[in-house]
């Protein structure tokens, strides 16, 4: 298989980034984001092909799972903390 194109990788980054930002749980949201940031900073020089598509498959295992918390916490009302200034929406 050939290696991830910095596109790819970058793309990914990105629909983490999203989908961790939808977390209606402002602990939940900021725990995913610093996550999601500090894994890619941790790894950004790989070089190694086969280390690298076994990082971007975890990668992906990690944004449906994601996904799925995001779904589970949308069912649920959450109260906003104080830190939380201005109410969000999700739709």
């Amino acid at each position: 298989m050939a290696a991830p194109s910095r596109t790819q990788v970058l793309s990914l980054y990105r629909m983490l980034l999203r989908e961790s930002n939808k977390f209606p749980a402002y602990n939940y949201r900021t725990y995913a984001l610093r996550r999601v940031r500090d894994a890619f900073r941790e790894n950004r020089n790989v070089e190694d092909p086969k280390v690298l598509e076994q990082l971007l498959n975890k990668a992906r295992d990690n944004l449906a799972i994601i996904k799925r918390q995001v779904v589970i916490g949308r069912m649920y009302e959450v109260q906003r903390t104080v830190v939380e200034s201005n109410p969000r929406k999700f739709f």
